[in-house]
């Protein structure tokens, strides 16, 4: 295949997605020994899966080109005014939130905060957000947020399961006033585990011990706020775990289920300023009592304190858990939804305990008038002792066709209940006109509202506890100080604006501008997920677009939009393999063979799709051990369902036997999952449906430039061959999905589909040319770093040639023994050069795997090499005793600025060695904002809220 690299035509998108410049290109293939990039392809990707096609797609266009289609699509798009409800609300973003978080790349281009000194605004803004969790549910402990509603109560079922002392009990009940989206991705994770699920209405329905948890909403679906205290007593006395699905907003004003017993709590924070994007991405969240803290699934940020002993934040006890305990993990959650959790907070964060109580009682009041004014009118109104949502039929002799077409006209969607009954769900940007012409809608009449204040439920219900009272929710109320606050957060924390971050597996590229700019369109980000089909075309080209683009990619049929992160996509892959055998009549197929390397989500997500794992071998070379993975197949002969691999390995190494593997695995009557985390290695030379895979993953986070966000948003949609296109999962409320869907993996029927417009961007302005430009840039950028870093560092895992795919490991062991310094050592020692360290101790402890993608410049990559070689330099002063064995750079970073300019200086080093120890720093330099934090310290003493003011400062 020739490979022309599109670097001087400056009008094309991919000549600035892509760093190095062409004259620098043969400085970088002379380092790497090669004289061309097809023949570094040639010498790193087998011959026996390369593709000799060019990439099947449309020509590139330029951005301004790609914007004005995509506008086009927008307008196609009809932006209704939705009071459909359901868990979705309309909201107004504060624009110091929108501008300076939403569309700030210092806040979406940062990576998960795994180096907490260079991740500290970060982590406080999530503290911000479990801290207005815990206020606003009453419970005691919350994490930094899970991907949907929906999601949230799947895990809530799985950690009542987990935590329950009578592990034979084996059902779960669900109310029918949840949210039918909810209902049904409970359901879908249930089927997998094989727990037996009873969904009946609460109040006329008794728990037993054969149960041992159950979810209820509250609010409930139709708006009602019911007697769940009376419920959960209950179950209470057949110690039955409860979790109440609620309402933020809600919780503003009505008693919150800690305070009536509720075991977990879950929901969504989306109304708390983040748009509705067609279904997300949006922050759900999960809280819990103390005692089931260590079961929480996803990540929790706590309170430690670094080596002067000052507060510092970190993630706790659940930190990449996965890697650790795998197939018995206690989620195969890998990303949150930091961004918007970050925003959610800050929505908090703006306005204030008044600000929140007053945005909820307009809302609850508005309601009232509402109801009140319809019963006036003549309507029936279902449900009393409400919050936001109303259920109301129309008057006698007025037809319901009637009715839709006046919401029609109006441009108003209501949800339709049933032939008689209509649901209207009020929200932040409900105004009085609108109120005016619901009534008109279901009435024909013009009416005036009558004026009051009164709320719509019984004093009861009303919330007379505070919330909400830590300084940080009430000092920050000028837009100045906001600003001022926000921007201080950012400061503390790296990101791409600072440096590249060499994160191996994780692929930090470029997001660029303009494909982040559609982002906050209001046709892509007003649209409510359950609106209907004719008012979301815009939306359904696009969907069609990219689902074609991403087949074409992946060699694959037909690809699903709806997992929203890497884990649900592994998720969704394997809940299809499985379907597809059970339809087959081959239940008896649970065997999921998977390499020692993997991802520990792959074992996770095997679990958690009711398979059971069985680990292969991987040989001396990094490489899976076939004799080992066919030894395993001829052994589950009969009871074979998949085999997940990563490819390129999760080594970095294009494995030459990866078609054998699969056709070991169809030999044994099995099904090839391919984890698509390392796909920007393929794209254009390859694909997994070339290579034999039947299905894959894809990582829209990594490959296709949707920015990481300090640990989500993600997306992980899930391609597949022609016999697994049947069961792509379905949805209750949308149709999609195959012919025979399975069950939703998310709450939304495309998941977090607004940022589906960031992958868009980028494929149609690079083109498959620029994309296979890509893809072979990646290959070029890791063996760079490899051949110059070769003759500082042992270099683990390379091809038969010689070469690495899109990563490399340098095995840094040998310090350890023979020095006492570690991988985290070095990590952290890269703080003082302004960078971020690349992943530590994974898939090798001792290790660090990094990846420097295609859109770092040789410029970036050289000032890396740089610090790497320097610290080098500082091991070897180490082993000369120029350094001290324990009071040395190493040992002691990363430094911060409070360290370097006070009066004492007690080190057997320089000032200049700790914070300048490479020129170049001297113009341009990262500070981090705490010493190297206590670990063991922050998991021994576990505080997960907003520190005391006083002790903060």
């Amino acid at each position: 295949m020739s490979l022309s690299m599109p670097f001087s035509q400056q009008a094309n998108f991919a000549s600035r997605h892509i760093g190095p410049r062409s004259n620098e290109l043969s400085e970088i293939l002379k380092v790497i020994g090669t004289t061309s990039l097809e023949e570094l392809i040639d010498r790193t990707i087998p011959a026996a899966i390369r593709i000799q096609r060019k990439l099947d797609l449309q020509p590139a266009l330029s951005e301004t080109e790609a914007l004005a289609l995509l506008q086009n699509y927008a307008s196609e798009n009809q932006v209704f005014r939705s009071f459909l409800g359901m868990g979705y609300y309309n909201t107004h973003t504060p624009l110091v939130i929108q501008r300076n978080i939403l569309e700030n790349p210092g806040w979406y281009t940062q990576y998960t905060p795994y180096q907490a000194e260079i991740a500290q605004g970060r982590l406080e803004a999530l503290i911000n957000f479990q801290t207005m969790v815990c206020d606003l549910t009453a419970m005691e402990v919350a994490n930094a947020s899970l991907l949907d509603e929906g999601t949230a109560a799947a895990e809530a079922m799985q950690m009542s399961h987990r935590v329950c002392k009578d592990q034979s009990r084996n059902k779960y009940f669900i109310s029918t006033h949840c949210h039918p989206q909810t209902i049904a991705v409970v359901k879908t994770r249930a089927q997998a585990l094989g727990i037996e699920v009873m969904i009946a209405s609460e109040d006329n329905f008794k728990v037993d011990n054969s149960f041992f948890g159950a979810l209820i909403q509250y609010p409930r679906t139709d708006g009602a706020l019911g007697a769940p205290e009376n419920f959960i007593q209950a179950a209470r006395a057949c110690e039955v775990l409860t979790t109440v699905a609620s309402d933020l907003m809600a919780l503003c004003l009505i008693t919150p289920p800690g305070e009536f017993g509720a075991d977990i709590v879950v929901g969504n924070s989306q109304r708390f300023g983040v748009p509705l994007g067609f279904g997300g991405p949006h922050a759900a969240f999960f809280a819990t009592k103390n005692e089931y803290r260590r079961q929480l699934p996803g990540r929790l940020a706590g309170v430690s304190k670094d080596r002067f002993g000052n507060p510092a934040y970190r993630l706790t006890l659940q930190t990449r858990e996965q890697h650790i305990r795998r197939e018995t993990a206690t989620s195969n959650i890998c990303t949150a939804q930091v961004l918007l959790a970050v925003m959610a907070s800050m929505y908090a964060v703006y306005h204030g305990p008044e600000g929140l109580r007053e945005i909820a009682t307009t809302i609850a009041t508005q309601t009232k008038k509402l109801s009140t004014a319809l019963k006036n009118a003549g309507c029936k109104i279902l449900t009393e002792n409400v919050f936001d949502t109303i259920c109301v039929a129309p008057p006698q002799g007025t037809s319901v066709s009637t009715v839709m077409q006046r919401l029609k006209e109006k441009k108003i969607n209501l949800r339709n209940l049933n032939q008689d009954f209509f649901g209207i769900s009020l929200d932040q940007t409900t105004t009085a006109g609108d109120l005016v012409d619901l009534v008109w809608a279901l009435t024909g009449s013009t009416i005036k509202l009558q004026a009051g204040s009164e709320l719509p439920f019984e004093q009861k219900y009303q919330r007379k506890s505070t919330y909400l009272s830590h300084p940080v929710f009430s000092k920050y109320r000028s837009e100045t100080e906001m600003l001022r606050y926000i921007n201080w957060l950012q400061d503390k924390d790296l990101s791409l604006t600072h440096s590249m971050i060499p994160l191996g597996s994780c692929t930090m590229k470029l997001n660029a501008t303009a494909q982040m700019v559609p982002v906050t369109w209001k046709e892509f980000a007003s649209i409510h997920p359950f609106a209907p089909a004719d008012q979301t075309r815009g939306y359904q080209k696009l969907f069609a677009d990219l689902a074609r683009d991403l087949a074409t990619a992946t060699g694959f049929a037909r690809v699903s939009l709806q997992p929203n992160s890497g884990a649900q996509g592994e998720y969704a892959g394997l809940m299809v393999i499985r379907a597809y055998l059970e339809q087959r009549g081959e239940t008896k197929r649970t065997i999921c063979l998977i390499p020692e390397s993997a991802h520990g989500t792959n074992p996770a997500s095997a679990v958690m799709a009711g398979f059971k794992v069985v680990p292969v071998s991987c040989d001396d070379s990094g490489n899976i051990d076939l004799g080992d993975l066919k030894a395993k197949a001829d052994q589950y002969r009969d009871t074979l369902a998949a085999a997940m691999v990563t490819y390129p390995s999760t080594h970095g190494v294009f494995e030459e036997g990866i078609k054998e593997l699969c056709q070991i695995i169809h030999a044994a009557g099995g099904q090839v999952y391919m984890d698509g985390a390392n796909l920007n290695a393929q794209v254009g030379f390859t694909s997994p449906g070339d290579i034999g895979a039947d299905v894959c993953h894809l990582n829209l986070h990594k490959t296709f430039c949707i920015p990481h966000g300090g640990g989500g948003p993600g997306m992980g949609p899930i391609a597949v061959a022609e016999h697994l296109a049947p069961f792509l999962p379905g949805h209750p409320v949308v149709a999609c999905g195959g012919e025979a869907a399975i069950g939703p993996i998310s709450a939304a029927p495309w998941g977090s589909a607004l940022i589906l417009t960031i992958p868009w961007v980028y494929i149609k302005t690079m083109g498959g040319e620029g994309l296979t430009a890509a893809t072979a840039m990646a290959i070029a950028n890791a063996n760079y770093l490899a051949k110059r870093l070769a003759p500082h560092y042992s270099m683990l895992y390379q091809g038969k040639n010689g070469y690495v795919a899109h990563e490399c490991i340098l095995d840094l062991r040998e310090f350890k023994h023979t020095l006492g310094i570690e991988v985290e050592d070095i990590a952290k020692r890269l703080m003082d050069y302004g960078f971020h360290a690349p992943t530590v101790s994974w898939p090798v402890p001792g290790t660090l795997m990094i990846e420097p993608t295609e859109s770092e410049s040789k410029a970036e990559l050289d000032r890396f090499c740089e610090a790497m070689i320097a610290i080098r330099g500082e091991i070897q002063a180490i082993a000369t005793n120029k350094f001290d064995l324990q009071d040395n750079p190493l040992k002691n970073a990363p430094h911060t600025i409070l360290e370097l300019s006070s009066n004492q200086w007690n080190h057997r080093y320089s000032r200049e060695e700790a914070a300048y120890p490479v020129a170049s720093l001297r113009t341009q330099k990262f500070w981090p904002a705490v010493a190297r934090i206590d670990n063991t310290y922050g998991d021994r003493n576990l505080f997960c809220s907003c520190i005391p003011i006083g002790e903060y400062q």
